[in-house]
Order: C-alpha cells, then structure tokens, then sequence
C-alpha cells in the first residue's frame, strides 16, 4: 500500500520524547511545549506563539479572544477542511461562504470585495482566508480589502507552514494566525497546533484561555471561562524534532511536486493547482484535475494506492446548507467533483512516484 500523506517520524522525536517519559513531564508543564511555541513562531515570522490542542481549537480560541460571536459574520472560502467552518460555528457567529478562483483554488477575493460592497460590511466582524495545500491567498490584497471594511484577519494557515509570499510567511499576516500538526501536515505532532502573532497582549490572554483561565498555578482560582485547548510536552517533544527537519521536508515535497507535474503534464484532461509567481509553496499535498476523477481514484485503489476527491464544498453540507454562499459560477462544486489528491508523504519514494503515475495514466490507455 502506498499511503496519502503519512508522518516521517527519523530525527530525534524518541530521544525527546523518552526524555519526557524518564522526567515525568508529559502533561501540560515542561519545557518543550515553550520551546515548539517559540520555534514555530520564529519559522513564521512572527513575535510569539502558543501551542494548542488542535488547528481547529487554536481557530476557535482566536476568534473568541476577537469578540466574535452572536449576530458576527466570518467570510470563509466555500472549498476548505470542515475546521474551518466548524470554528466559526464554535462561536455562535455565521459563516458567510465566498466561492474560490478556479485556477488557485483559493478564497476568490473579486468576489469578497464584490460581497463586501453590495452587503455595505454589515455584520461582518472578520475573514478567514484558507491557505489550500501550501499554496498562498493573495495576502496584501486581502489585507487592504479587510483594512477598508475594518475586518479582523484569522489566517487559517493548517496547511501552508513554510509558505511565503514575496518572502513574507504564511501566517505573519492576520491578527493571529493557526498552524495545524495533525498526523498529515508537512510535521506532526500527532495531533495540535499554534496560534502566532505579533501582538503579546493577544499571546498572553491566548495562553491564559487555553489553560482553564486559571490565574494562580498554585490553587484553583480561575478569572474567566477558560478553555482546555492546551498543548503537552510530549507532543510538543515531537513537534521540535519535526520543526528540525522541516527545511528538508520542504525540499522533499517540492521535489514531490516537481515529479508529478513533469509527469503528468499533457496526459489526459489533468490540470494543476495554478501557484502565482508571488507564491513559494511548501507543496504539501499534491493534487490534480480531471474529469476522470473517479476512474483514477478506482484505479489507484485497486493498485492499493490511498488517494482521496478532494473536499466537499461547505455549502453541500447539511449544517451549512442554509448559510449564505456567494458565487457566480460555482467554481468550489466543479473543483469539488473532479480534484483529487495523490501520495505526497516526505518518504515517498521514486518508484512509488513512477508507480502513481504509471497507474494514473492507464486510465487513458
């Protein structure tokens, strides 16, 4: 079997996480849940970091930290990981879906503007753009559009760690920003994440909430409703030894893509996930085009090769179905029925690269 994206645990993630286990700090105290927070933002640019339990309680951690709630509207691209969505539906606001460019496959921002325009703002407390596999929403766009309409920024940056634009990181953007290190991200950390920003008011009540609120180490006094959305040190433990081997995780994945679009290229129907040139992608998962989605994916499965359509637009689902989703053309439905995602893993190999592909292509044979 050739799995979709699995983790690549081969630097020191036992040595750290045996030196958890032989201290006994495997729980919320320790000193490599600081050192993966201060790692991580560092990576991205940015001032300050604090771990959570999930990219998606980091999320909601965010937005409840911004006041957004009750009667707020949260624009979300309408093609994204459910997380995303479900955050904002966390705080009692409203997600108001925005279709995507159907070239980049990210928050279409034409028709953000277009949206904001016709709506005057009303209501619409904050945008969420989605950085979809590595690649980068057209951020200094984005941040004019939200500067003019007074909107906070919550970059849901899961997918796109050691992503740029012009040099500037995925993430080093929004008010505060989530990274997510589920066991399919570019690092793992089995499962977590980390909210970085560059404002330390925000990082410090961020760290407060996701510890219960709890003022005082030493007794159970708590100040406000807080959350249990904290990171462990044995997480974290992996988490530094993946963060020491990201550069080279980065190179892998680009040579990853590098090899399926080389070879893939002119077969069939196949289109690739168009990247600006302002855009250094971390390539996580690679993904393709095709109206023969489901043949290839038939294909793959009886050669025992995991690949996965890529995911269902958020206003096909019935917890969303009411929501208001702008579009003109429906780019999210079209990209939803004929998108697919192929191994990507960092140990991936050549010959399983050439068996991918050799798969792929008799489907046109």
């Amino acid at each position: 079997m050739i799995p979709l994206s699995i983790p690549h645990l081969g630097g020191n993630e036992l040595k750290y996480v045996t030196e958890c286990i032989e201290t006994g700090w495997v729980s919320s105290a320790g000193s490599y849940v600081s050192q993966f927070e201060n790692i991580v933002a560092e990576y991205a640019n940015c001032k300050h970091g604090v771990a959570t339990s999930s990219g998606t309680s980091g999320l909601h951690l965010a937005m409840h930290m911004l006041g957004i709630g009750q009667g707020d509207i949260v624009l979300v691209p309408n093609i994204t990981f459910i997380a995303s969505a479900n955050a904002v539906a966390y705080t009692n606001a409203t997600p108001v879906f925005i279709d995507i460019d159907p070239d980049t496959w990210q928050m279409d921002l034409d028709l953000m503007e277009e949206w904001l325009s016709t709506n005057n703002g009303v209501h619409v407390k904050a945008v969420m753009p989605v950085h979809v596999l590595g690649n980068m929403c057209d951020m200094p766009r984005l941040m004019d559009i939200a500067s003019r309409y007074n909107l906070h920024v919550i970059e849901d940056s899961s997918e796109a760690l050691g992503s740029y634009w012009n040099g500037k990181s995925a993430g080093s953007y929004g008010a505060m920003n989530i990274f997510s290190f589920n066991g399919n991200k570019i690092i793992t950390t089995g499962g977590g994440g980390v909210i970085v920003t560059n404002d330390e008011a925000y990082a410090k009540r961020a760290k407060h909430l996701s510890t219960q609120s709890k003022v005082d180490p030493e007794t159970y006094f708590h100040d406000e409703i807080g959350f249990n959305y904290r990171m462990v040190n044995i997480l974290a433990a992996i988490g530094v030894a993946q963060m020491e081997q990201l550069p080279s995780f980065i190179q892998k994945k680009k040579e990853i893509d590098a090899y399926y679009r080389n070879q893939l290229q002119g077969v069939g129907d196949i289109k690739f996930q168009k990247v600006a040139k302002e855009v250094d992608p971390n390539c996580w998962l690679f993904t393709f085009y095709s109206s023969k989605q489901n043949e290839i994916l038939l294909a793959l499965k009886e050669h025992k090769v995991i690949a996965r359509p890529f995911w269902f637009p958020m206003n096909q689902l019935p917890m969303f179905t009411q929501n208001e989703y702008y579009t003109k053309s429906d780019h999210s439905r079209d990209i939803h029925l004929n998108c697919l995602s192929i191994p990507s893993s960092v140990n991936l190999s050549e010959v399983e690269m050439q068996k991918v592909v050799e798969v792929i292509k008799s489907v046109w044979q």
